[in-house]
């Protein structure tokens, strides 16, 4: 029986096929942490819609020209945190850097 990160690895990679994305890097714990921390900081539903809206910023900007694959992955991801990060002092009523 395969394991759930061995699991996620192969559907991982049949996204991609299935996208034309094979030379793509995607970094699955990276996207599991991003959801998560939406998750625990937001909502739960705001992990899928996070890292949804992540994937569509960084698509649109390495679509673009605007920035590689793997550059725009990293910012679209860092501004989520960012975002995330702010929402959840907001709401607790810590101060936001």
């Amino acid at each position: 029986m395969k394991s759930q990160d061995e699991t996620l690895e192969e559907w991982c990679r049949a996204l991609l096929q299935a996208y034309d994305l094979e030379d793509v890097q995607i970094d699955v714990n990276a996207i599991l942490s991003l959801a998560g921390v939406a998750a625990h900081s937001v909502v739960r539903p705001a992990a899928p819609l996070t890292t949804f809206i992540a994937g569509l910023a960084a698509g649109m900007a390495a679509g673009s020209g605007q920035a590689s694959d793997a550059a725009a992955i990293t910012a679209a991801m860092d501004r989520a945190r960012s975002l995330v990060a702010d929402y959840d002092s907001e709401a607790t009523g810590a101060p936001v850097e």
